[in-house]
């Protein structure tokens, strides 16, 4: 079958453009006020047709592109019958050949084929991905590597979650990870602890006058690198 018009198998239909439709059919009206006109039989926006900016008709002097749209073969075919020439009969007929050719059993198995690879190709994609995620969660939880609260806001980030060293401290103290006053601010709580989240680290420093003074330092552990990156991304009322 010769081709008179490009169409496009798209989203399970068939459409094409409506600037290509105007110039085959040889329509002296412009473009644009043809189009509002064939529009006033019914058709809607979205259903019938869809608008698209046409990058291949520029205007000469500068500018936007010209504005097209990209119809359904169904309306297609009924802007060709209210042209009443030997053009719009041709180019109808040429239209009830692609839809036969469409809904033919052999088309229908191949576009039900077509996506079902589709749909095997994405499934295979996230199980991958899926792997791809558990295996960093289980090296990390694995790891013996602890890390600092300013490193963990990084790693956050890095994850789509913007959030700062001061302000992942302030929400972990907020929400009872971090002990809030006292001696004890900023270092881990029993609950922190005890969920394996967090560690301290003692390290012993030599003062200048001969004694000796003990800092703590609170570090996430791997475990508690997965949890508090899982918990800032999954929920969205950890938002600053």
């Amino acid at each position: 079958m010769q081709e008179l018009l490009k169409v496009n198998y798209d989203n399970d239909r068939i459409t094409l453009s409506a600037r290509e439709l105007h110039e085959f059919l040889g329509v002296e009206t412009p473009f644009k006020k043809w189009f509002g006109r064939m529009c006033e039989y019914g058709f809607d926006t979205e259903i019938d047709y869809q608008e698209v900016m046409d990058k291949i008709v520029q205007n000469p002097l500068g500018g936007r592109p010209s504005t097209d749209y990209q119809i359904t073969i169904e309306m297609a075919k009924e802007i060709a019958m209210l042209q009443r020439s030997e053009k719009g009969k041709q180019v109808r007929q040429y239209f009830i050949s692609l839809e036969k050719k469409w809904n033919s059993p052999e088309f229908v198995m191949k576009r039900a084929l077509e996506y079902s690879h589709k749909q095997v190709e994405r499934l295979m994609l996230e199980n991958e991905e899926l792997k791809s995620k558990a295996f960093f969660a289980d090296t990390v939880s694995a790891s013996e590597d602890s890390i600092l609260i300013g490193q963990l806001a990084k790693i956050i980030s890095q994850n789509g979650h913007k959030i700062g060293q001061n302000r992942l401290f302030r929400w972990m103290r907020e929400n009872g990870y971090l002990m809030n006053k006292g001696e004890n601010f900023n270092l881990p709580t029993q609950k922190s602890m005890e969920l394996g989240l967090m560690e301290i680290k003692e390290r012993t420093v030599n003062n200048p006058d001969g004694s000796i003074r003990i800092t703590k330092t609170t570090k996430i552990t791997g475990k508690g690198q997965v949890y508090f990156v899982n918990k800032f991304l999954s929920n969205n009322e950890f938002c600053y």
